[in-house]
């Protein structure tokens, strides 16, 4: 196969399949070799990011995904994508593994802020303890001078709820759940929109949508920048 990339997913499933089919859904396709050519690497056996970036002592997750980079990267793909927002905490060493571009989901759904909602300030953050603790997205809105507006205990209790006992371990979405999540970052915390900085939010999303809050959706973003590059690949 020529002219691929190869999306590191499994972290978790049901998210990466949320991912796959935006991305499907979103080709311009009217037969099967319309559609990209990519390969899924489903490592669902990753140990879980979120409980390494909290406690060290805990499995880590590295020496899986590097496996999985190094191990792809010899089939030549032109990129690589990591829908898992937490794993963005291992970024830089597994863009050092190899030559191979990686999108980074966090740093492109800032840049989409700037470009689609110029006078957006404070930027709610919301995803895994892993992510808030990592800061791998406060740091892209600081960075792009912005003001990022994390959660309360309450509010990322109840999105851990969601995420972990909801989403992963039964495959449901709570919408009321979600909805006044996301109320409580733009009535409570005052932020102008709300950051989905995590997949299994992304897929709460797709399920039980909220249509009355600015959201940027990560993997929304990620799903738009794969598709630009996949395309412009093709055309190569």
């Amino acid at each position: 196969m020529k002219k691929f990339f190869t999306i590191i997913g499994g972290m978790g499933t049901m998210a990466t399949e949320s991912y796959v089919h935006q991305l499907n859904l979103r080709t311009p396709a009217h037969a099967d070799q319309d559609y990209l050519n990519y390969i899924l690497v489903n490592h669902a056996t990753v140990p879980d990011r979120t409980a390494y970036i909290l406690d060290h002592s805990q499995p880590n997750p590295l020496p899986s995904l590097l496996d999985d980079i190094r191990q792809q990267s010899q089939l030549g793909p032109a990129f690589f994508t990591l829908p898992c927002n937490t794993a963005h905490y291992f970024y830089d060493d597994l863009q050092a593994a190899t030559d191979v571009p990686l999108l980074h989901m966090p740093r492109e759904t800032v840049k989409e802020i700037r470009q689609k909602f110029p006078n957006a300030k404070r930027i709610g953050i919301t995803g895994t303890q892993g992510t808030i603790t990592d800061k791998v997205y406060e740091n892209e809105v600081e960075a792009a001078g912005l003001t990022p507006v994390l959660p309360t205990d309450k509010i990322e209790a109840e999105t851990m709820t969601l995420i972990y006992d909801h989403i992963k371990e039964n495959n449901e979405v709570d919408a009321a759940l979600y909805h006044r999540i996301l109320r409580q970052m733009v009535d409570e915390q005052h932020a102008d929109l709300v950051i989905l900085g995590c997949t299994e939010l992304s897929l709460a999303q797709e399920r039980e949508p909220e249509l009355a809050i600015p959201i940027v959706d990560g993997q929304s973003v990620l799903v738009d920048r794969t598709l630009e590059m996949a395309l412009k690949l093709r055309e190569e």
